[in-house]
């Protein structure tokens, strides 16, 4: 079968607006913080988060973004069953911690110990009475920026004595790896549609 390109050209009766609506789109990305962030998740964002948790075998996975005074990271959406203990409440100094180290850097961490790593901060397993075995960590990027982390973890309750979860390979860190962008994606197409008055 013969394929041909789509190809769509910009209409230049838009070029003189472009200005204004990449600061718009700037200012929505500054907008969208910690406390309102779960206000522009609708249900196909929560799903992309949930199948690609159970998709890597995941125990459950969040969305971290980093709040407005760029201190730390808060957990803004888990899949877990401790969200209402987390979502909100629970924020990473952005000077600890292997989250906060892959927001840093802007690169992704796989690691199928991290109880052994001496850069994990503990903070939220000794909250929770668990403990974390395996990690995906993925940079988060929406509207231009990398605006927070998401992660995918394998947990177990401390002192229950269960064999450890089998761990991470590099076919989980691409479904969570694919998910972050898939999201960022939405969360695009969502601002760009109420920016330009078509929601």
């Amino acid at each position: 079968m013969d394929e041909t390109r789509l190809t769509l050209l910009a209409d230049e009766s838009f070029a003189p607006l472009l200005p204004a609506l990449r600061a718009r789109l700037e200012l929505a990305g500054q907008s969208i913080v910690p406390r309102n962030f779960s206000s522009i998740l609708d249900e196909v964002m929560r799903q992309v988060m949930h199948k690609a948790i159970e998709g890597a075998g995941g125990t459950e996975g969040s969305v971290w973004l980093a709040d407005q005074s760029s201190e730390s990271l808060v957990i803004v959406y888990n899949t877990g069953p401790n969200s209402e203990k987390l979502v909100g409440r629970f924020k990473q100094p952005l000077d600890s911690g292997l989250i906060s180290m892959v927001f840093a850097s802007e690169q992704p961490f796989v690691e199928n110990q991290v109880f052994r790593n001496s850069n994990q901060d503990k903070s939220l397993d000794s909250m929770l009475g668990l403990q974390t075995q395996a990690m995906i960590a993925i940079p988060f990027y929406f509207l231009e920026a990398c605006r927070g982390v998401i992660s995918c973890v394998q947990l177990t309750r401390t002192g229950s004595g269960r064999t450890s979860p089998s761990g991470f390979d590099a076919a989980d860190e691409a479904i969570i790896r694919n998910a972050a962008v898939i999201l960022g994606r939405l969360i695009d197409h969502w601002a760009l549609r109420t920016t330009v008055g078509l929601v």
